[in-house]
């Protein structure tokens, strides 16, 4: 059994691959799943590379048994989950009269779906956990716009409002069994799904993946005494 270990989804690239830099750098034993198996490997390979212990899985998070696969493999490798992180995430933009049923569904299921069932496959293991270290973690990426709606992306807002308050539910139902829950909101963050936004947002003023993998090393730290429900990230002037 590993002494840590933690699951890291959306890890292919971008925020998911940052945090589970750190989570590496920190001593975490990892399992790492996101969408495209030729992605998710050229990382893994990037991550056994600095000397991390990694599994991988590859599938459909929104999908129920692709949740159950990534549990499934971290529980039969590790025994143990320390650190939850639920990155994983999909953003489709279109003005309301356009919105295609697939693709709302598509949103649906990755950034919020799946959240909730990773929760509910690993919630023996995290309270094991917290009851053996005092505490464990669970880290949800949602998005400053689910703090405040963006036309167009609408969807994909309602879906990052939803993970906000589906963490604080999450918050007052487990911290007193020890398990953290914190909600990510950053803003434009440079990374493959901004890519959109570039034009008139360019790279060099965006958030980085490594502000936000450094946040998730501040969660680490801190007490078990110290629960930080929300973290927003913003650019300057917004």
């Amino acid at each position: 059994m590993a002494q840590r270990a933690a699951i890291v989804t959306g890890a292919s690239s971008g925020i998911g691959l940052a945090i589970a830099e750190v989570l590496g750098e920190e001593g975490y034993s990892l399992t790492v799943a996101a969408r495209r198996p030729e992605k998710l490997e050229q990382a893994v390979q990037g991550l056994k590379d600095k000397g991390y212990e990694v599994e991988s899985v590859a599938g459909a998070l929104g999908d129920e048994e692709g949740v159950k696969a990534v549990v499934a493999a971290h529980r039969e490798r590790y025994g143990r989950l320390d650190v939850l992180v639920n990155n994983a995430g999909v953003g489709i933009g279109a003005p309301v009269a356009e919105i295609d049923t697939k693709k709302l569904d598509m949103q649906l299921g990755v950034n919020l779906r799946s959240i909730i069932l990773f929760y509910r496959e690993t919630v023996d293991l995290l309270r094991a956990a917290a009851k053996d270290q005092g505490t464990a973690l669970v880290v949800n990426t949602a998005s400053i716009s689910g703090k405040r709606g963006q036309p167009w992306l609408s969807v994909y807002s309602a879906t990052k409002g939803a993970v906000v308050t589906f963490t604080e539910a999450m918050h007052k139902e487990l911290s007193g069994e020890g398990i953290k829950s914190t909600a990510l909101c950053p803003g434009f963050v440079d990374t493959p799904m901004t890519e959109f936004v570039k034009g008139q947002v360019p790279a060099e003023q965006m958030i980085t993946p490594g502000d936000i993998g450094e946040a998730v090393r501040l969660l680490l730290k801190v007490s078990p005494a110290c629960i930080i429900p929300e973290i927003q990230f913003i650019r300057p002037g917004d």
